[in-house]
């Protein structure tokens, strides 16, 4: 009698559920490999909880099915949760998918055959509320203040987070001008023209708020004056971010 077919899936959720293991064989090696099982009016299904790191998902999730085709089950495993899958050249980084669409976000800059193509990629990195710089700025950000949640005394390393997340503010406020420019990029010199009397494209409470952060002031120094420059007007004018703490 051939062996059941399980299937592993991906959620919208997040968790990860296995269907079809109903056997005592199917079952131990899915809790072998990580899995929870589950015993209700729907049967007996495995799943693996929400909080679970997606990078941990796939590889319990592949494990499992290693292990059970190894006993002779057929295992439909979904593409998102196959490590094989995931190192093909379309998912070059693995589970590291965030990092996986910034490497093609940079191929397409590179192949950009026009500045409008540019343009349009570049937008995806500086968009004032949903470009790349913007979801690292407060993913830094949000680490600094789940480290102070967790760990009191870890405040320094929450510091360097805080710090890490100005410095990326910084690089917004340096180039929160810069789409103007960009339609000039391989236009013809009367478009150019025409591009200069036009009003920055960022506008709104995240350019002012990117202005006057005191590290892309500090920024915007220095990529005029040197830093040099940068270091003189911040001696006579303190940055307003915290510095360390003391205990």
């Amino acid at each position: 009698m051939p062996a059941p077919s399980i299937t592993i899936t991906s959620e919208f959720s997040g968790s990860v559920l296995a269907k079809g293991a109903s056997d005592d064989l199917s079952a131990a090696l899915l809790k072998h490999a990580g899995f929870q099982q589950i015993e209700d009016w729907y049967g007996r299904r495995h799943r693996l909880p929400t909080t679970t790191p997606a990078a941990d998902r796939v590889a319990i999730a592949t494990r499992a099915a290693e292990m059970l085709r190894a006993a002779g089950y057929g295992v439909d495993l979904a593409p998102s949760l196959d490590t094989a899958r995931m190192t093909l050249p379309t998912n070059p980084l693995g589970p590291y998918t965030a990092g996986g669409e910034l490497l093609r976000l940079t191929d397409q800059i590179r192949s950009a055959e026009n500045g409008a193509d540019l343009r349009r990629a570049v937008d995806h990195l500086l968009h004032p509320e949903h470009g790349a710089l913007e979801r690292v700025r407060e993913a830094l950000e949000a680490a600094g203040e789940q480290i102070n949640d967790l760990d009191e005394e870890a405040y320094r390393l929450a510091d360097r987070f805080s710090f890490a997340a100005e410095f990326v503010s910084s690089a917004q406020s340096e180039l929160v001008d810069s789409e103007v420019e960009l339609r000039r990029v391989g236009s013809s010199p009367q478009h150019q023209a025409e591009t200069r009397t036009q009003s920055p494209g960022f506008s709104g409470p995240r350019r002012a708020a990117l202005a006057t952060s005191p590290a892309a002031a500090k920024a915007k120094v220095s990529s005029v004056l040197g830093a040099g420059a940068a270091d003189a007007v911040a001696a006579v004018h303190p940055s307003q971010v915290p510095g360390p703490r003391t205990r």
